[in-house]
């Protein structure tokens, strides 16, 4: 049974306006990604975070990123989380806390799995208990610390700045910050050369080219105090492997050097090897009553026995494996380990040539042996291999030392019969349930649907690009409330005091516009007639289209009689001619696009000065008198319009988009615009470069128009915002969007060439001429 959020309306009573919005903002989202069981563990947790009474940053961050850490390392960790941070809340600030919940998503992302974050979790708390004031260094930089370390790398670096500055606290401080020269040298060293999370998604595409079948895969890391890993295994049919690989220096080259194998190879070879085991390992073997010198070698003839099999359908993997496996010394042996690697060598390498009887016993068994698809051999023929084995004066096996040596093999849990598992629980404990969202027609939502809506959790959504309307006269939206257009879209933010990305830090909320009174717009539009037409008059002239003929050049498609005339004369006259006698034919073509981002912020409600009309009113004005004249030339143009409140919560509407005419629809979305909270300009500056960067045009123009500085409500730093508005245009024009900024501000010369650079932005000292100054914009930046 689905949870819907109006049955919890005593939660929805106690917390605040704005957590109450955000909260059912992020349902749909939460729907898709959360169990009904995860739902009410994440509403008990949202509960549980609200009675904590810290600052309201710390809920809206666990509602909004709450169902990002599901999708990612599965929704138990959400809850987990939420204790995490109820226990927390007594040894460090709300801020802090608010940070955590902030870098979850993003930490989750780079470990891909919910024990690896459970242990990042107590790594938190660690250096909470040891060094307080480190954790908000810590937090900042996190990302970047998981761009070049493993958990278990993590580990050893903390345990480092831990040990190194036990009494020091502003050294914890800049340890921590990475900025002293300690933290920066411990981080170098401690460096894996390939970490899983970044091939992982090559690995599953490898394996399903090379086995014809999709494998689960997994990273575990090793011991903290160990830079080796944990040996791969397969636990319910999942592969679990090590989280980062450094290169290995292989001895089975023909030359002086050895041949250095990348950390990429190092895992196709462990994955190759796991699933042989998951393909030929069809029965489990029974290890009752066997010693642990007896499994060892059940194991090794297992192994030898899959790799066999996989090497007959594939014969290059043998050399990938060869090459990882260490060349076995062939001196008198010392332990019973010697042995069993010189055995494995050489069933792998298909070689007879060891001094020892036993290892060429071994080897000419294995041989003879009638059927290798039988698993029973493996255990057969281990127990007599052992028995003789046990006739060597040698000491007892140990697993640790005994074991072994070739990274890539597994601990071979998965070949005895208490590994076992169903391969269903596997799928369902790796597997998402997924949700087909279908785009159809009017007459296939009136024929073919039961119902008009269905619940978040239902496995076929149906969706209708335009308003549904009921049998009374009402549309669905207006029935069920829903203002939502898109699910939320999370974007970095750029903090310049510690110069990195935040990363889905800003939260970006499309919303459907308001629908006005289309007869106030139509009669606006007959006002501005005569400056529409001037303006299309205009445009066309300066730009003009079709084919065009160059006169007068010396390289060109044809001859210029006129010219051609004129240079005989000359001749004849015994002056030098004009060489330029031939013309070239050109095809001109507009291949330009352009959005107009408005900022419809509580600042656009201002009259203007000696006048009722208000900057929103002039500002609508502007819009068509530029939109009417694109309609009509054929530019492909796109009006949006934003506002914020709060990082959680950037407005976002779309009054026309590019493939869209700019109809009775359009123009009435124009006359419905409202104005309102604040202006959080870089994530509406990033949604917007999203859109231009889908449209096919070798020109992409961006054009903002607002009459204020960004602000919002969470932020104090003035100077924080235009600095991520700065590297948000930056961004844009890397990506080939040219971005203009229109201020209505008499007094922002300051921070609007700090925004958008100089000469990229105009400054209006007489508002009422927008309408004009915009058409002059855009004849200048287009042509």
């Amino acid at each position: 049974m689905s949870v819907r959020l109006e049955d919890n309306q005593a939660l929805l009573d106690a917390l605040s306006e704005h957590a109450r919005g955000i909260l059912k903002e992020n349902w749909p989202d939460a729907s898709r990604a959360f169990s009904s069981s995860g739902m009410r563990n994440y509403l008990r947790a949202v509960e549980a975070l609200n009675d904590l009474g810290r600052n309201e940053d710390l809920l809206l961050s666990f509602i909004e990123q709450g169902p990002a850490l599901a999708r990612i390392v599965g929704e138990n960790s959400v809850p987990q989380l939420a204790e995490f941070v109820l226990s927390m809340a007594s040894k460090t600030s709300g801020e802090v806390l608010t940070l955590l919940v902030s870098k979850a998503p993003g930490s989750a992302q780079r470990l891909g799995d919910q024990e690896l974050f459970d242990q990042f979790l107590d790594l938190i708390a660690h250096v909470a208990a040891i060094a307080p004031r480190g954790l908000r260094p810590l937090l900042e930089h996190l990302e970047r610390l998981f761009s070049q370390l493993t958990l278990g790398g993590l580990r050893r670096w903390v345990q480092w700045g831990l040990k190194a500055y036990k009494e020091d606290l502003e050294g914890q401080q800049r340890y921590f910050s990475l900025g002293s020269p300690d933290a920066l040298s411990v981080l170098q060293r401690e460096r894996k050369g390939t970490v899983f999370i970044d091939i992982q998604r090559r690995l599953n595409m490898y394996l399903r080219a090379i086995w014809g079948r999709d494998f689960f895969i997994r990273p575990t890391a090793g011991d903290y105090e160990d830079r080796e890993g944990l040996r791969p295994f397969i636990e319910q049919h999942v592969i679990h492997i090590a989280d980062a690989y450094d290169d290995y220096q292989s001895e089975q080259s023909n030359s002086s050097s050895p041949l250095l194998i990348s950390g990429t190879e190092i895992y196709r070879a462990a994955v190759n090897h796991c699933a042989a085991h998951l393909v030929y390992t069809t029965q489990k073997l029974n290890d009752d009553g066997l010693d642990l010198l007896q499994r060892a070698v059940c194991e090794l003839i297992e192994d030898a026995r899959v790799e066999t099999l996989a090497c007959q359908r594939f014969p290059n993997m043998r050399e990938a494996w060869l090459a990882l496996y260490p060349t076995p010394s062939l001196g008198s042996p010392e332990t019973p380990g010697d042995l069993l690697n010189r055995l494995a060598y050489g069933l792998l390498s298909q070689t007879d040539d060891d001094p020892d009887d036993w290892v060429r016993m071994g080897i000419q068994h294995f041989r003879n042996s009638p059927s290798l698809e039988d698993t029973e051999l493996s255990l057969k023929l281990g127990i007599k291999l052992a028995k003789e084995l046990g006739k060597y004066n040698l000491p007892l096996y140990q697993e640790k030392r005994d074991g072994l040596r070739a990274i890539y093999r597994d601990d071979n849990r998965f070949v005895w019969g208490d590994g076992d598992a169903e391969i269903d629980s596997a799928l369902m404990a790796t597997q998402e349930p997924k949700q087909n969202r279908i785009d159809v027609n009017v007459m296939e939502m009136v024929n073919a649907v039961d119902v008009e809506y269905a619940g978040e959790d239902a496995e076929e959504i149906w969706v209708l690009g335009t308003e549904f309307y009921l049998d009374n006269g009402q549309t669905i939206n207006e029935l069920e409330g829903g203002q939502i257009t898109s699910y939320p879209v999370h974007y970095h933010e750029w903090d310049y005091q510690i110069q990195l990305e935040r990363p889905d830090w800003a939260t970006v909320i499309e919303r459907r516009p308001a629908i006005g009174d289309i007869n106030d717009i139509e009669q606006t539009i007959e006002t501005l007639t005569p400056t529409i037409s001037k303006l299309k008059y205009r445009i066309e002239s300066l730009v003009p289209q079709g084919m065009q003929r160059i006169r007068r050049v010396e390289d060109g498609d044809e001859l210029d009689v006129d010219a051609a005339v004129r240079a005989m004369v000359d001749l004849r006259m015994g002056t030098q001619p004009d060489p330029r006698v031939m013309m070239r034919n050109k095809l001109n073509t507009r291949d330009v696009g352009v959005l107009v981002l408005l900022d419809v912020s509580e600042s656009a409600k201002d009259k203007l000065p000696d006048s009722d009309e208000s900057i929103l009113s002039l500002t609508q004005k502007a819009c068509l008198v530029l939109a009417e004249a694109l309609e009509k030339i054929g530019d492909p143009f796109a009006l949006h319009g934003f506002c914020s409140d709060g990082r959680h919560d950037v407005h976002y509407m779309r009054y026309k988009d590019f493939e869209q005419p700019f109809d009775q629809f359009c123009k009435s979305r124009l006359a419905g615009m409202e104005a309102g909270y604040s202006t959080r300009l870089g994530a509406a500056l990033r949604h917007s470069g999203h859109y231009l960067g889908q449209l096919a045009r070798q020109k992409k123009l961006l054009l903002v128009i607002t009459d204020g500085e960004p602000s919002d409500i969470d932020v104090r730093d003035p100077q924080y915002l235009r600095h991520d508005a700065h590297y948000a245009v930056d961004e844009l024009r890397r990506s080939g969007i040219v971005t203009f900024g229109l201020s209505l501000d008499p007094y922002a010369d300051q921070y609007v060439s700090q925004i958008f650079g100089s000469g990229r932005y105009v400054v209006l000292d007489h508002i009422e001429r927008l309408p004009e100054k915009l058409s002059t914009l855009y004849l200048g930046l287009t042509r």
